[in-house]
């Protein structure tokens, strides 16, 4: 992240209003490690062996889905990220020019509950990294006092992390990824040497209708950040390159999800029970070698920190968008208490953590979809947003609409939402068209959300778009120097 009068300091105090042109300096590029940071998940590896030990699909059909799977998700999260260069706000800010100054309310509401369980999964697995490695290194066995004591310390580093603002985060996301190329090399080097790999390629091939299920699994995870994409491009200029934050997108999601979905399937095939280890973490530790289990863990709990760092991070805007009249990371620290007490009960009382997680993200998935129909739809039409209209929540603001609505928007998302949520299947709910049909079986109704919302959105008469008013001289003098 190139400096600017903003991220130069140690703290980002710029909230969800739009960045000045004359501070947007970033680069694409930058984009990279930011979703290379991301995706350094211990639970890609368990959801790499469910591909095997669940749907019983061999090595090469797990490649497809590997491959498959971050270019779907993380293209979509690229296309979202294009509104941030021409809106200059974060995501949920600029959804108030789609749904209304109130009906953004709705959404956004949604969507903010939702980082609540996706930090709290990362919070716990950031925990079990921490006891696991106290384990190895010191023989501390894991008490309900340590448990408590390592996810305080975990949302404590988050919170610092998320609350200092862009630079920071951008910052640490960068050294995790050199982090880990090492862990790559040092697992790839173990892999090689103790797998027994004719085993591995001669497992029988699974259903293809199941690859698809695959698919839809592990891009959920990347369905997850599409709606915070634009809050990683505000300080992109308007000239930046669209192919080129799609590119950086999949491309530092690629070449994490890649290799550990992979690396997940080849340990499977010699230790199922990978697949469905309550505490992945601490399993992990067990069955790999000190030379590799403790970088591993380590890298782990690096990625997992950074993980909800940005998740934190995007959930201060959302707070913001939501009311909370509070500066950026005050906002972030009611995330961080959230994620404390849920994560607690998650660690103390849960029993199945890898259910609860894929319960949870099929759910997840389904909730941020319906955004992404409709707001992807209206990029379609839309090439740059009303600075002064985004932070103007009266009656005076162009993006008022009807009452705070805009009906078409708030129609198909509700729709669309409901829609989807009748073809999903999960450990929590089943809807009741999720069963004998392609897309409840193959935990596609993430798909069906954002289809059924941005058609419908595209069909509805809508508000016309508002054109920004020409910045007064003055402004532009100012852009100017």
């Amino acid at each position: 992240m190139s400096k600017t009068a903003e991220t130069e300091g140690a703290l980002e105090t710029r909230g969800i209003e739009p960045v000045p042109e004359s501070e947007r300096t970033a680069r694409t590029r930058e984009l990279f490690p930011t979703w290379v940071a991301a995706n350094i998940s211990v639970l890609l590896l368990t959801m790499g062996a469910s591909l095997i030990v669940a749907y019983k699909l061999n090595f090469w059909q797990a490649l497809v889905v590997a491959i498959a799977a971050p270019v779907v998700s993380y293209g979509l999260v690229g296309l979202i990220g294009i509104a941030g260069k021409r809106g200059g706000a974060p995501g949920m800010a600029l959804s108030r020019a789609v749904f209304g100054q109130r009906g953004n309310l709705l959404p956004g509401s949604l969507i903010w509950v939702a980082r609540w369980g996706w930090e709290t999964i990362n919070a716990v697995t950031g925990a079990y990294a921490v006891l696991t490695v106290l384990d190895i290194l010191f023989g501390v066995k894991s008490n309900k006092v340590l448990v408590i004591v390592t996810l305080l310390l975990f949302v404590v580093a988050t919170f610092v992390i998320s609350g200092l603002g862009i630079n920071a985060v951008q910052k640490c996301n960068k050294y995790a990824t050199y982090l880990f190329g090492l862990f790559s090399v040092l697992v790839l080097v173990y892999l090689i040497a103790n797998t027994d790999w004719a085993r591995v390629f001669h497992q029988p091939a699974g259903k293809t209708s199941l690859m698809f299920a695959g698919i839809g699994l592990i891009a959920a995870g990347g369905v997850s950040w599409i709606p915070a994409s634009p809050d990683f491009t505000r300080y992109l200029p308007r000239t930046a390159s669209s192919v080129a934050i799609v590119r950086n997108s999949v491309g530092g999601a690629g070449i994490v999800v890649l290799p550990m979905v992979l690396m997940g399937a080849v340990m499977a095939v010699s230790t199922p029970s990978l697949a469905s280890a309550a505490d992945p973490v601490s399993f992990l530790g067990e069955i790999l070698p000190l030379w590799i289990a403790v970088p591993y863990l380590l890298i782990a709990l690096v990625g997992m920190l950074l993980i909800n760092a940005m998740s934190m991070y995007s959930a201060g805007f959302t707070a913001q968008t939501l009311g909370f009249k509070v500066p950026r990371h005050w906002a972030v620290s009611v995330n961080a208490l959230i994620s404390l007490v849920f994560g607690g009960i998650l660690m103390l009382v849960a029993t199945s953590f890898m259910g609860s997680f894929i319960a949870f993200l099929s759910l997840l998935a389904v909730a941020f979809s319906a955004w992404v129909g409709v707001f992807g739809a209206d990029m379609l039409r839309r090439t740059e947003y009303d600075a002064k209209a985004l932070v103007d929540t009266t009656r005076a603001s162009a993006y008022w609409y009807k009452g705070g609505f805009s009906p078409a928007a708030v129609a198909a998302w509700a729709i669309g939402l409901a829609g989807g949520l009748l073809f999903t299947t999960s450990d929590w709910f089943t809807g009741p068209l999720a069963a004998n049909n392609p897309i409840g079986e193959y935990g596609l109704g993430w798909v069906a959300t954002i289809v059924i919302s941005g058609l419908l959105y595209v069909v509805l008469p809508k508000p016309a778009v508002v054109t920004p008013e020409a910045p007064a001289e003055e402004e532009r003098e100012t852009l100017a120097v």
